[in-house]
């Protein structure tokens, strides 16, 4: 035993020295992870794309790699599969790295061959747990090994001597058993929570649609939890409090559960029950029972946290013939809860898969459709309503599909924001509005200036180098800061507040106009705006719809128009259809309207016309 503890001290001292090779097409992507692993010891190399790191890996074997997802010519998938198919590389370990958090994703990762994923923007905490937890496990089944062939030699050598060697050899067989038995909890274990990990799951839920296979009346289903709002949890208060609330977390679902059902932590903040022998009646009475427990706050060390938590529930039955694709309509279903509101479950329906293969092409297009340069921006004209004149224009993003025609925003930009394709849609919208203000300005088509306005997404919002990235297109398109508008919504703002008035006094410092839209359909809180350098609130078209109808409240509306004037903001009100919407606006000193009444939102040339014409309403 002395041997085989020496071994397990050498393996386990060697984790630190791994060779791990990171290949992502993002250089910056490249030094951070290369940075973070050099720090704690590890010896990192680096690829750009698939084929350097097939040749790095040819080169030497690594112990671990970092592969991302989404790479040119050669995706990740796809060099997780060459690797798998070679038995030299079939072992190597490969964490998937992406953007990318839908569970369709997920899934295909481990289908190619993945141990595990990870999402981006990266975590420096997660990356080390994983690549620790990847580097040991493959350790440990070194060592199993090992251990293996040191005792079956054992065996053949002390045959002759079984009366003199049986006690010695039930001793080895015992602590080979108590090993094996280590490493099985290690390999199906989550460390954090000590639940059953995605693996154990896996292995049940196959064996739960096997049993479906046999028994027609075998009735089964799968929950899949999320926690709402879970992110902010561990961007406000740290990640030790993130832990110890999913530890919490999983202590109070065990709680809960028969003991006959298997609990698991996928990853994240993300969960999975495996309900045995239960109909769709029983499912649906445990996930209003666990979502009824979130209703309670989490009593942690230092914190009382409120979490809400989103449910997918997908029944088994005799056509799932792998358990990934079971786990995956359930995970549709939990978004589709997330998507009615949060806070609730849903039972998955064949249309909802295919809503997520039409999500998933739209978003294959979308990304085709930023290279082949097949977006294009489309503007409103913004009016003074004291004065009747255009004062700018709202720059709105636009679609031509070659195939299926003008696509709405509507139906893209949800998908943009969920991917982070928003990011590059809105630079170029910014970019682009930035372009045509300068133009117009240099041509003298009016005798003021014009401003620009353009959303910021929330995911735009977040971005670490917003405001290098604002500053560039300013000084490359040379118009004057205070002639652009950016419009952010509330909740974009009270994500982290306490990052979004940093982010807003910048831009205020650089005499940018800033606005809140559609307020009123969100926090709506007067101490936010006390807080944050605002110009201008915007009426959501709600509001504004109201007024034409008799008896209707409009209170809001006025109250919206008093408080931006009480705190010397402007207001505009979008959505205008009507000439008495105009008038009632008028009356309450609203600032500046926008809407069909004056015009919808136009190509570069008929935007121009109008400004040519001076129209006057």
């Amino acid at each position: 035993m002395l041997q085989v503890k020496a071994s397990m001290s050498s393996d386990l001292a060697s984790l630190n020295s791994a060779d791990i090779l990171i290949v992502d097409d993002v250089p910056e992507n490249l030094r951070l992870l290369s940075n973070i692993l050099l720090s704690k010891g590890y010896n990192a190399r680096k690829a750009l794309n698939g084929q350097m790191a097939l040749k790095a890996v040819a080169g030497a074997l690594p112990d671990l790699i970092l592969l991302d997802i989404m790479m040119p010519n050669m995706n990740g998938y796809q060099v997780c599969e060459c690797l798998k198919t070679d038995p030299r590389t079939a072992d190597i370990p490969v964490i998937f790295l992406s953007a990318l958090s839908e569970a369709f994703d997920k899934v295909k990762a481990f289908a190619a061959g993945g141990a595990d994923y990870i999402t981006k923007p990266f975590q420096v905490e997660e990356v080390l747990a994983r690549v620790e937890n990847q580097l040991s496990l493959r350790a440990a089944i070194k060592l199993n090994q090992q251990l293996n062939l040191q005792l079956e030699a054992r065996v053949k050598a002390r045959t002759l001597e079984l009366e003199t060697a049986n006690q010695k050899l039930q001793q080895e067989i015992n602590e080979r058993q108590l090993l094996e038995e280590q490493l099985r909890q290690m390999a199906n274990s989550d460390s954090l929570t000590k639940l059953a990990n995605r693996a154990l799951f896996m292995e049940s839920l196959e064996q739960a649609c096997q049993c479906a296979q046999a028994q027609a009346d075998y009735q089964f289903a799968v929950l899949f939890l999320d926690c709402d709002r879970f992110k902010i949890v561990n961007d406000s208060l740290g990640h030790s409090v993130g832990d110890e609330l999913l530890i919490a977390i999983a202590r109070r679902l065990e709680a809960l559960l028969h003991p006959k059902y298997l609990l698991a932590r996928l990853g994240g903040d993300e969960f999975a029950v495996l309900l045995t022998n239960c109909d769709l009646n029983q499912a649906s009475e445990i996930a209003e029972k666990v979502l009824q427990e979130f209703t309670v706050c989490f009593d942690l060390q230092r914190y009382e946290v409120f979490i809400n938590a989103s449910i997918g529930i997908a029944m088994g039955n005799t056509e799932y013939q792998r358990p990934e694709h079971l786990l995956r309509d359930a995970d549709t279903a939990m978004y589709r809860a997330k998507s009615l509101g949060k806070g609730q479950y849903s039972v998955f329906t064949p249309a909802m898969h295919d809503d997520a293969l039409q999500v998933l092409q739209l978003e294959i297009e979308l990304r085709k459709a930023i290279e082949r340069q097949e977006l294009f921006v489309h503007y409103q004209p913004i009016i003074s309503l004291p004065t009747g004149k255009i004062t700018g224009f709202e720059a709105l993003v636009r679609w031509q599909h070659p195939q299926l025609g003008l696509i709405p925003p509507v139906k893209f930009i949800p998908v943009a924001e969920e991917t982070g394709l928003i990011n590059q849609i809105g630079e170029f919208v910014l970019r682009t509005a930035c372009e045509q203000l300068h133009l117009w300005q240099s041509e003298k088509l009016v005798n003021y200036p014009l401003i620009a306005s353009v959303n910021l997404s929330a995911r735009q919002f977040a971005q670490t180098n917003l405001i290098e990235q604002i500053e560039k297109i300013i000084t490359e398109t040379r118009i004057a800061p205070e002639n652009l508008k950016l419009e952010i919504t509330e909740s974009a703002i009270m994500n982290n507040p306490q990052a979004a008035k940093i982010i807003l006094q910048q831009l205020r410092d650089r005499h940018i106009q800033l606005c809140i839209d559609d307020f009123g359909t969100g926090y709506s809180s007067l101490s936010y705006l006390h807080q944050f350098p605002v110009d201008i609130l915007k009426v959501d078209r709600s509001f504004v719809n109201c007024l034409d109808r008799d008896g209707e409240d409009v209170g809001l509306v006025t109250a919206i128009i008093h408080i931006a004037e009480t705190m010397n903001m402007k207001a505009i009100a979008e959505g205008i259809e009507t000439p008495n919407q105009l008038v009632r606006l008028r009356e309450l000193n609203c600032d500046f309207g926008q809407g069909y009444l004056f015009s919808k939102p136009l190509s570069v040339q008929d935007a121009t016309d109008l400004l040519l014409s001076a129209p006057k309403w």
